[in-house]
């Protein structure tokens, strides 16, 4: 059965727990038309184009 040697610290269990919750930053790219920050895959909401023709 698995016992724990020691008394693990509550910084360096803290420490360990803290990677997990951090959010991700969404990869943004340059619209071609406009130049506008838009999430890949996406419709630009600024100008409407999605892979170089017009769809809003």
């Amino acid at each position: 059965m698995a016992v724990p040697k020691s008394k693990v610290s509550k910084a360096r269990r803290d420490k360990r727990r803290s990677s997990h919750w951090k959010l991700s930053v969404p990869g943004l790219v340059k619209c071609s038309k406009c130049g506008e920050m838009r999430l890949p895959h996406r419709v630009c909401k600024a100008c409407g184009n999605y892979n170089g023709r017009e769809v809003v």
